[in-house]
């Protein structure tokens, strides 16, 4: 029976290769090749979604005969029983732990089974609104439950916002807090638990080796078994604000409409309490930093990165050039997320001098009802390079001056630099962030960083002849 089944499912797979061959090899004359090439990969998708389902009843098939198999072997132990006989001890021993075994994975398909049923048949509702995946990377901090509250509390649609829980190392205790939230959330772990073999002078920092690991496995399942259009990545430390969900749902159309951006953050570098405006919690900017800490990306860019994904150090690798092509993020004056998890793999002392500082809005934006085209390239460049270079220049002494007689000439002030020494010098007197990745300053956009300073809007920012970063 096996065997005709298997034979079956292979059948239907070679079918299914040949037409797909044909509708791409043979397209009908006379048509529009646009319009063609978008209807193929609709088709494609909608192949792959049937062979996927094809897959998953083939293996649920496989793990109806894996305990057909398990309760033949209990009846075969209790029959045994009952007529006075028993196995060898070490051969009892051994088959009960090969049972509980089998019964554990056979357990853990079928809710593999069940959960990739309920998350692969979504992807816009039913008004049209996208289904954007929440997910959340963990490890080994039951704090975790912090974070999932919260991301429960404010979300106003579990089917708009399905949260998936991807854990790795393995952490029992993680784990039962986890699977304590039930069908509210959706729990996948990291498979590959074995040891990652790091060069000698790396060793301290194979922390990072396994996050890059885990990142990568969990983005695949999102977009490439799941089949998800579009993700906000958190991790199991943070924070998020009221309007979360608003503030990632009212900027998608910005993210899917423009190809200059890559990436929406809910993070601000810069974003403690005297460097930004509390009254603006509508404002956002464009920025060439990836900030990461609460992002959101679409299965386009998945693909692109997917196939060269590092080993390790992932957020410096893809704010390299290779990776970020140009491309901008969204991001906030006032921060939506906010980490609470002093100790990881990176740092503690960062969190002691800076993270803990980080001001997370508490007002409720409704981003969906308000006009963001202001955020396209074709717009927004304008605009902003005319707002910076139309502020009169004031010194940074003036601008850190107590003297109320010394008074500057507008509410927005440009502070000019003119080399990477001098900017951090700058940068580092106004408790700006004032390290550098990539070339690239934290929060900066054309070399432009915006901020708040005593009631002030302040561009520190490049010669107007500025031509691009220096990365080296």
């Amino acid at each position: 029976m096996k065997n005709k089944y298997n034979l079956c499912v292979f059948a239907s797979l070679v079918l299914w290769a040949v037409v797909t061959y044909f509708l791409l090899l043979n397209p009908p004359p006379n048509i529009d090749k646009k319009k063609h090439k978008q209807t193929q990969r609709q088709q494609l998708r909608e192949l792959q979604a049937e062979m996927r389902d094809l897959i998953e009843s083939n293996n649920q098939f496989i793990n109806r005969l894996r305990l057909e198999q398990l309760q033949a072997y209990v009846n075969r132990t209790k029959q045994l029983g009952s007529l006075g006989l028993q196995l060898d001890p070490h051969q009892q021993q051994q088959q009960q732990q090969q049972l509980q075994q089998d019964v554990n994975r056979s357990h853990n398909n079928a809710t593999d089974t069940k959960m990739f049923k309920q998350l692969s048949t979504r992807r816009r509702l039913s008004n049209g609104q996208p289904v954007i995946a929440v997910l959340v990377l963990s490890c080994n901090r039951v704090t975790v439950r912090r974070c999932i509250d919260q991301l429960l509390k404010y979300r106003s649609s579990a089917e708009q916002f399905p949260i998936v829980v991807s854990q790795d190392c393995g952490h029992q205790q993680t784990s039962d807090v986890i699977e304590r939230y039930g069908d509210r959330i959706f729990h996948i772990k990291q498979p590959d638990q074995s040891d990652i073999d790091v060069p000698p002078r790396e060793k301290k920092f194979k922390g990072y080796f396994k996050i890059a690991r885990h990142y990568g496995w969990a983005l695949n399942e999102i977009f490439f078994r799941f089949n998800f259009d579009t993700a906000i990545v958190v991790e199991d430390d943070l924070d998020v604000a009221p309007d979360f969900y608003e503030y990632f749902l009212g900027t998608h159309p910005i993210l899917e409409a423009d190809p200059s951006l890559w990436c929406v953050s809910a993070w601000n570098d810069n974003g403690k309490p005297e460097l930004i405006d509390e009254r603006g919690p509508h404002r956002l900017y464009r920025t060439d930093f990836f900030p990461g800490l609460g992002w959101m990306l679409t299965r386009r860019l998945w693909e692109e990165l997917a196939p060269k994904w590092p080993k390790a150090y992932w957020d410096d690798w893809i704010r390299q050039p290779e990776q970020r092509k140009d491309r901008a993020c969204i991001r906030p004056e006032l921060p939506r997320t906010k980490t609470f998890g002093k100790i990881g793999v990176s740092n503690g002392m960062f969190y002691e001098k800076h993270l803990r500082f980080i001001k997370l809005n508490e007002q409720f934006v409704p981003f969906t009802k308000m006009n963001l085209s202001y955020l396209l390239r074709d717009i927004y460049d304008v605009d902003f390079v005319d707002q910076v270079y139309r502020a009169p220049i004031v010194s940074l002494a003036d601008l850190k001056s107590n003297d109320p007689r010394k008074e500057l000439p507008a509410n927005e002030v440009r502070v000019p630099y003119y080399s990477r020494q001098q900017y951090r010098t700058q940068a580092k007197m106004l408790g700006l962030m004032d390290d550098f990745k990539s070339g690239v300053p934290r929060t900066g956009y054309r070399g432009i960083v915006s901020f708040h300073y005593r009631g002030y809007r302040v561009h520190l920012a490049p010669g107007s002849s500025w031509t691009g970063y220096d990365v080296s």
